[in-house]
């Protein structure tokens, strides 16, 4: 039930939902959505369902002490140091209950992780830093501050969305212009999600099944260039789907991806990759800690405890944190040294990004550092003393049959095929070729088991 591209989710929750959703007057339609959230989230995790519960009823409570402190056109000093200290506590509580549950993940078993729990931790963490800053304009209710932690479409990963950016004060409108607007989103989002990502993920597999040590080096590449691939649309596949469901539901919709692999640095591809995450880090770490207006070691400092943190939560293995110091390392370098070489030369960017971008998610991919040897001696052979692939002609076979996937990819990477989409999304073409994705995307997901999205399991 959490996989928004399973059958069940499509043609038993969804539609069951709308139709309760729609035929509700407006001022019960966010009752109607909280109670479809916490059935939604049960069904896929019926024990950790209390644990959303018991986090939403902690962190309303505490943020309910800030307001409470909020008394009068001015506050006193002692308001404002109480206020202070109740969202640390509150941030302090939040993050211990996510690393503990991180910590029983890797040294206990990994299914005591509940799913989700990164990403709903992150959104009560900005509900309290915005209580205490005042972006949030009126104190909440409890169903709504409820509803904007559980919410369905976003409560399994993301987007992030703020608490002011979801008109939470019943005033959203509805319109069936913007029903249909959402529609159409979902219905990429399953697409890139069906049609691409898991045709993809097949790919990946292959390699894992034949072992890292018998593919040849051109075949090292595909699979690595492949796996971006992937990776990408199966996560903007989801958050287009997410955003999508939300638009229909009357939200605003909430831009998660900005074609990041049409940018000229690493630095640009990470605040185009996953927006709403790379803006919570800056918001709530990077900025606190000083952003960059500070000394050049100051600056190194900051950006190295972004990225080490951005690693640790994206999962449990050494190789997501070695993941988040390369990273790290290159913006760094990016700051300090060629990054104004790179602002020059835009193509030399682009080229830098497509070659580095996908050695990264190499070490994103592959959990077992042994393999993760293995696969860089097959990338780099002249280096990596890993040996002769058992078959030089592999890489024949598979750009043969993934060759129509890499086109799609690539295409849909391209700034230029949303700007076309966005001017003729009402054109009769336009709705026939989305029709024809959504029912091939059914028949796929009913010939076969059908992949989770990666981004669950963070």
């Amino acid at each position: 039930m959490v996989s928004f591209s399973s059958l069940e989710f499509l043609f038993r929750f969804l539609p069951v939902f709308l139709i309760l959703y729609f035929v509700m007057p407006v001022k019960h339609r966010d009752m109607v959505l909280l109670i479809g959230s916490i059935i939604f989230y049960a069904v896929g995790e019926p024990v950790f369902i209390l644990v959303l519960i018991a986090l939403t009823l902690l962190n309303y409570f505490m943020g309910t002490r800030m307001w409470k402190l909020n008394e009068g056109f001015h506050l006193s000093d002692w308001q404002k140091k109480r206020r202070k200290r109740c969202m640390i506590e509150a941030v302090v509580l939040d993050v211990a209950i996510l690393a503990v549950f991180k910590w029983l993940a890797v040294f206990v078993d990994n299914s005591l992780l509940p799913m989700g729990l990164s990403f709903y931790i992150f959104k009560m963490i900005s509900y309290q830093a915005d209580t205490l800053r005042g972006e949030i304009w009126s104190r909440p209710k409890f169903y709504q501050t409820a509803l904007y932690f559980t919410m369905f479409p976003q409560v399994v990963s993301g987007p992030i969305m703020r608490y002011n950016e979801g008109g939470f004060d019943g005033k959203r409108i509805y319109k069936p212009e913007q029903f249909e607007e959402g529609l159409k989103l979902f219905v990429i989002g399953l697409g890139m999600k069906v049609l691409l990502a898991d045709r993809l993920a097949i790919l990946w597999n292959d390699l894992q099944m034949i072992g890292f040590q018998s593919i040849s080096t051109p075949l090292a590449w595909f699979g690595a260039f492949g796996y971006s691939l992937r990776l990408y649309f199966d996560f903007w596949g989801y958050s287009l789907m997410a955003s999508g469901l939300m638009v229909m539901l009357g939200f605003d919709f909430i831009e998660n991806f900005d074609h990041p692999y049409a940018s000229k640095s690493i630095s640009e591809f990470y605040r185009r990759w996953h927006v709403t995450l790379g803006n919570w880090f800056r918001d709530y770490v990077y900025i606190p800690l000083g952003g960059s207006r500070c000394r050049k070691g100051r600056l190194i400092l900051n950006l190295a405890i972004v990225w080490l943190l951005t690693g640790i939560w994206h999962g449990n293995g050494l190789n997501y944190v070695i993941w988040g110091a390369v990273l790290g390392l290159l913006i760094i370098l990016e700051k300090l040294l060629y990054g104004k070489i790179l602002k020059k030369v835009p193509v030399l960017g682009n080229i830098y990004v497509l070659a580095v971008i996908p050695l990264t998610w190499v070490i994103f991919a592959i959990t077992d550092l042994k393999q993760l040897g293995i696969y860089f001696g097959r990338l780099f052979p002249f280096i990596g003393g890993a040996g002769i692939a058992v078959n030089q002609q592999d890489i024949i076979k598979y750009s043969r049959n993934y060759s129509v996937y890499f086109i799609a990819g690539i295409l849909l990477c391209i700034p230029a095929v949303s700007e076309f989409y966005s001017k003729h999304i009402n054109n009769p073409l336009i709705v026939l070729a989305l029709t024809v994705i959504f029912w091939l995307s059914i028949y796929f997901l009913s010939s076969s088991a059908g992949n989770p999205f990666m981004y669950l399991n963070f």
